[in-house]
């Protein structure tokens, strides 16, 4: 049991990810990310940076190379 106050934000040190435009649209960076902060948008995947803890679990599943940190 946990006992206190909690936030939760992300602290600053945090650097979200950034799909850029050469994303193929394959989807998986979606299935890899364990805080589901990608989804497609307009038939391309786009990280939601408040949702993003930065693990760079969908940069290494990239086939493309299409992901870094902002």
């Amino acid at each position: 049991m946990f006992i206190g106050v909690f936030h939760t934000h992300k602290p600053r040190y945090f650097m979200a990810y950034k799909i850029s435009s050469e994303c193929i649209n394959c989807g998986a960076c979606e299935g890899e990310c364990p805080s589901e902060a990608i989804s497609e948008v307009n038939d391309k995947r786009q990280i939601n940076a408040d949702n993003c803890v930065s693990c760079g679990s969908c940069a290494s599943v990239c086939p493309v190379g299409a992901i870094s940190e902002e």
